[in-house]
């Protein structure tokens, strides 16, 4: 409820300055930002399914699908746009045995624990509705949501390197263009990161992607020196039509391998929201329990007709920062173009020809921003590694996440995302029971 009384906001019009959550733009603004909301998030929400060998026309839907959903839980009073997580990559390919960037056979045993995961991310939003959000930040204070972080992206990165190493059963050791593209691939997200104007730099996967397929058609459709881009698939296709949805099987194993991936959505969340709040001056965190609802509902939505799991994007977020506007009208904007892309036969054969070689290299990006994420928690949180839980805990899960060390547990394997993830909450809590005591 706002001070209005009513659910929603009554947007005030504004022409000028910053433009918070509850006020609007003139309509052809609005349109206009909610276009380049689409083109911020576009490379993430894309690149992640096609990692897990999922449609990314069904993850594009479900993106703008979810972004209406969290829209609705939070009464419109968080901008935020949704998403497909990262968090799902190595737990989903883990379950399946699918090779990254290739067709998943086993989409449904993955949407299963998506689905699951969802489930489990709504109780806690329920939860935090009834009791509050402190006891997040008890149970994973900066010190562990590093860690598990971190461990996801090193778990993640030998999958980045066969990728961008061109590995398969045909040449299990790949070969050198691949990795020369790959090369070129994470070196041009990184030019267009550090030296590209304006709202360009906040756009360096779609820009650098971009730029490395052209370099790999240049070289293969130009030169013939390796397998060349096939638009044929794009010639046929047709520009409007259904995506390939698939239902959902359920599997404990599966289960107990992707759920946990809800401590990583939480904090995501968590951090997200707070850092709009900061933006806006404005406290959020009375809809923080509404908000992993609504994120919680979108993933098992996403989840129950073949999308990723969803989570509000940072991406989206930088736009805000730097536009200084915050209208949650932009996002409702934003969530109806990427429902008209999904419905987009076409669109989706377009994405289908980007390169293995480019998904490696854009990968490597990716993962190793994910663990470089974890820095940042530490740095930004000040979390003190003089002391020795801190120190121990820390090292144990990168360990586990860096050698993907799997345990079996009642029947069920834990991949090294799920060691990591639960050693470090069980080991910091288990070294801190003396201090408590004292």
């Amino acid at each position: 409820m706002n001070e209005t009384g009513g659910y929603f906001p009554r947007w005030r019009l504004k022409t000028e300055g910053r433009i918070l959550p509850d006020e609007r733009l003139p309509t052809g603004q609005t349109v206009v930002l909610g276009f380049q909301h689409v083109v911020a998030m576009f490379g993430s929400t894309v690149l992640a399914p096609i990692i897990m060998g999922f449609d990314p026309n069904v993850s594009i839907l479900f993106s703008g699908i979810s972004t209406l959903i969290f829209f609705i839980a939070v009464g419109g009073r968080v901008p935020s746009y949704l998403g497909s997580s990262f968090a799902f990559i190595g737990p989903v390919l883990v379950a399946t045995g699918a090779a990254a960037g290739a067709v998943n056979p086993d989409i449904s045993l993955a949407l299963g624990g998506i689905i699951a995961a969802g489930a489990l991310y709504t109780l806690i939003g329920l939860l935090v509705m009834f009791v509050g959000h402190r006891w997040i930040e008890r149970l994973m204070p900066p010190v562990l949501t590093g860690a598990i972080v971190a461990a996801i992206g090193l778990v993640l990165a030998p999958i980045a390197v066969s990728n961008a190493s061109g590995s398969g059963p045909a040449s299990p050791d790949g070969d050198q263009l691949s990795r020369w593209i790959a090369i070129t691939t994470f070196v041009a997200v990184g030019v267009v990161a550090v030296y590209a104007p304006g709202m360009a730099r906040r756009l360096p996967i779609l820009i650098g992607g971009a730029v490395a397929y052209l370099a790999y058609m240049v070289v293969t459709n130009g030169f013939g020196l390796g397998a060349p881009v096939d638009f044929s698939g794009v010639a046929a296709a047709a520009w409007f039509g259904w995506p390939h949805f698939t239902a959902p099987s359920f599997s404990a194993s599966a289960i107990t391998l992707i759920a946990p991936v809800v401590i990583i959505l939480v904090a995501e969340n968590l951090g997200h929201i707070k850092a709009i709040g900061a933006m806006t001056d404005r406290d959020l965190d009375p809809y923080l329990g509404r908000a992993f609802i609504g994120d919680g509902i979108a993933t098992m939505f996403s989840g129950a007709f073949g999308g990723t799991g969803m989570t509000t994007y940072a991406e989206n977020m930088g736009v805000m920062a730097v536009t200084r506007i915050f209208s949650t009208l932009v996002f409702l904007v934003a969530a109806a173009v990427a429902i008209i892309l999904g419905f987009s036969p076409k669109f989706g054969a377009l994405i289908q020809t980007i390169p293995g070689p480019v998904i490696g290299g854009l990968s490597i990006v990716v993962f190793g921003l994910i663990a470089a994420t974890a820095g940042r928690i530490w740095v930004e949180n000040k979390v003190d590694f003089s002391e020795p839980r801190n120190l121990i805990t820390v090292g144990v899960a990168l360990v586990l996440g860096a050698g993907n060390f799997k345990l079996q547990v009642a029947g069920f394997t834990l991949d090294g995302i799920g060691t990591a993830t639960i050693g470090a909450i069980a080991l910091y809590h288990l070294l801190g029971m003396t201090s408590r005591r004292a």
